[in-house]
């Protein structure tokens, strides 16, 4: 088959990295350009020096037409920005993963193409987690990658919520000092982040919104009281979520809905063992474990947030949009030792 024509913007950072060191690999797609205005002309090597003797790729700051499918690595914010000031053809695919067009509210973007004749584009954005939008992703024609939080939280609870099951859930996640992303932070620095856990945004988390929007469409006309603490930890890479509930299902009853729920989902793997970070660094992997005591049940996700939570899913979106092996490009082994 004809190969799928990338194009990355934003390819400088954590995210756009993976993504390069995803498509260069993948059987089925190839790299068209990676736009950086601030390393335009340098190898990616240069920025991404796990790339070194992979490609010959340099960035550029320019844009080009000739692709299927346009990556979106911006920041939050940036991508709106982007699709506003550049003229993107209305036929080329989009992945945003940034939190731009999450929100139902903001699915829809208009824009103005001009081509031969000027026309009104109205771009809509399927919200891109395949273990509950597989349908929609696979005819979308745009893609809102969903937040790494977000993914190992909705992760845990999506069975839970088709069942009917969630009232009030309490969680708490753990994630590494990738997720704050490539630009230095106080709380990114080795000098801080070593020996050291912080809790932050508790209960204001940006992904609040795309959680309760995704748990409502499988349990609608519901009041889930969702309250979430996230956690910066001592680590670089992955996220570790519990989320604790009031439940009176049976371990074997809930072990029959989770692995009935995610039945031919490449990625979710039900453990009945206790599960662990490295089980899913560097893969595209959520990895669950349900432990019931009493009537509480907690629930336990694990995901790597540049993969599954980021670049990894952003692929998996592209392989369901083109309609091509949906484990394409992503078989990847967990670094465990």
């Amino acid at each position: 088959m004809k190969k799928i024509n990338a194009g990355i913007v934003g390819g400088a950072g954590y995210t756009g990295g993976e993504l390069i060191r995803l498509l260069l690999n993948h059987p089925f797609a190839e790299i068209s350009f990676v736009h950086s205005n601030s390393n335009s002309g340098n190898p990616l090597h240069k920025v991404h020096q796990d790339l070194i003797g992979e490609t010959g790729i340099r960035f550029t700051g320019e844009l080009s037409d000739d692709i299927d499918i346009l990556f979106l690595c911006t920041g939050h914010g940036e991508a709106k920005k982007f699709l506003e000031k550049n003229n993107i053809p209305p036929h080329i695919k989009v992945i945003d993963l940034s939190n731009d067009f999450r929100l139902t509210a903001n699915a829809f973007f208009h824009t103005t193409y001009t081509g031969i004749e000027s026309e009104v584009v109205t771009r809509y954005f399927v919200y891109g987690l395949p273990e509950l939008n597989k349908a929609q992703i696979q005819q979308a024609q745009n893609i809102a990658n969903p937040g790494c939080f977000a993914t190992a939280i909705q992760l845990g609870l999506l069975p839970l919520a088709k069942a009917g099951l969630l009232n009030e859930v309490y969680t708490t996640g753990i994630t590494g000092s990738t997720g704050a992303g490539q630009g230095l932070a106080n709380t990114s620095h080795f000098s801080w982040r070593a020996n050291n856990i912080q809790a932050y945004k508790t209960l204001t988390h940006q992904h609040l919104g795309e959680i309760g929007q995704s748990l409502l469409q499988l349990q609608p006309n519901s009041n889930i009281d969702l309250s979430f603490v996230p956690w910066r930890g001592d680590f670089t890479r992955g996220i570790f979520i519990s989320s604790t509930l009031h439940c009176d299902l049976e371990q074997a009853a809930l072990k029959q809905l989770y692995n009935d729920f995610y039945a031919g989902h490449h990625f979710v793997c039900v453990s009945e063992e206790p599960i662990f970070l490295k089980q899913v660094v560097n893969t595209n992997k959520c990895v669950i474990q349900l432990e019931k005591v009493g009537s509480k049940l907690v629930v336990h996700s694990a995901i790597d947030n540049l993969l599954k939570g980021a670049s990894g899913q952003a692929v998996q979106n592209m392989n369901l949009m083109f309609g091509i092996e949906e484990a394409a490009g992503l078989r990847l082994k967990a670094a465990a030792f």
